[in-house]
């Protein structure tokens, strides 16, 4: 199925799912952008069982058809683009094999049986023959082992987190939801209980909570993170002749919008990548802020010529009011 919306990766989710809550915690850290449409898992969009028959969240449709239907799956690829903390353990580090390996291990166990004894636990009944108090003392047995982990570092591979952390900690929560008195008694689970606190705290999972409506055909369309602003960087005379204009048509240095057809800008971690490539020695240069919210032409993900790396481009001129900062730069 092509994603017929031409512009961004579409990310089906439901905002309490904790898989759904992984995939968008790694997107947010990945440093990209996505369109967001929350799904009513009573009334299923029928573009989200045509892109994935199972029918499950989170999916993500990439505007050339393909589709990754698994979290794990939406989370290497956003990672794959940008992997600020090194979550996936890709550094030049000895131990970043034997790493990876504890990191799938440990996402195995939560996957499997701990998210077992969690629904037998928590939504006992839908499991009627099944003894919640079982599930409960079993799923508590595994927390345990986890609890042994964060003692040394306070992150189950040490001193920082990786993708495991973020792949199991909206389990955990879900498993605390249950009977929050109860589990916040276990003075045993100290640790364990610190690392929760922090991730209850954090404001990327604020952000990945946030209320948003179910998405229904013909609805605006929105953007995950809320929070993400785009940059474009300007000739300083150019900015100003745009504001003059009432509309701005530059693609890049050099270049038009009519001569490429589309506005180049950068995430926040592409900034001074793109400034060294191509605005050494320029001319006084501002930096644009965008909200790509308030964006009247269509914007996309595409990859920069000969290479893997996705950048936004805005097809079309750029309106000034979703110019929200402009400052010097460097």
């Amino acid at each position: 199925m092509t994603n017929r919306t031409g512009a961004l990766p579409i990310l089906y989710s439901f905002r309490r799912c904790p898989y759904a809550i992984r995939a968008r915690l790694a997107i947010d850290a990945s440093g990209l952008l996505v369109a967001l449409r929350e799904v009513d898992l009573k009334a299923k969009p029928t573009d989200l069982v045509a892109a994935s028959p199972k029918g499950t969240v989170p999916v993500l449709v990439h505007p050339d058809g393909r589709v990754l239907e698994e979290s794990l799956a939406v989370m290497a690829w956003a990672l794959a683009q940008h992997d600020p903390g090194d979550w996936l353990r890709r550094g030049p580090e000895a131990t970043a094999p034997a790493e990876r390996q504890r990191i799938a291990d440990l996402i195995a166990r939560n996957d499997g049986p701990f998210k077992t004894h969690l629904d037998r636990y928590k939504y006992a009944s839908r499991y009627p023959d099944h003894d919640p108090r079982q599930h409960r003392q079993e799923g508590l047995a595994i927390l345990r082992e986890w609890n042994g982990l964060l003692k040394a570092g306070g992150w189950l591979l040490g001193e920082r987190p990786s993708l495991a952390d973020v792949a199991v900690l909206p389990f955990v929560r879900q498993f605390r939801l249950a009977d929050p008195a109860w589990f916040d008694g276990l003075e045993e689970l100290a640790p364990l209980q610190a690392w929760l606190g922090r991730f209850l705290a954090s404001p990327a999972l604020a952000a990945a909570l946030a209320p948003v409506a179910p998405w229904r055909p013909g609805d605006p369309q929105g953007l995950f993170p809320p929070h993400r602003r785009l940059h474009h960087l300007a000739l300083a005379s150019e900015w100003e002749q745009a504001r003059r204009d009432g509309s701005y048509r530059r693609s890049t240095r050099g270049q038009s919008l009519e001569d490429v057809g589309y506005i180049h800008a950068s995430f926040e971690h592409q900034l001074a990548a793109t400034h060294a490539r191509f605005f050494a020695g320029a001319p006084p240069l501002r930096r644009l802020e965008i909200d790509p919210a308030r964006l009247s032409a269509p914007l996309a993900l595409e990859c920069a010529p000969g290479g893997h790396a996705l950048f936004p481009h805005i097809h079309g001129p750029l309106n000034l009011d979703a110019v929200v900062a402009v400052e010097p730069y460097p």
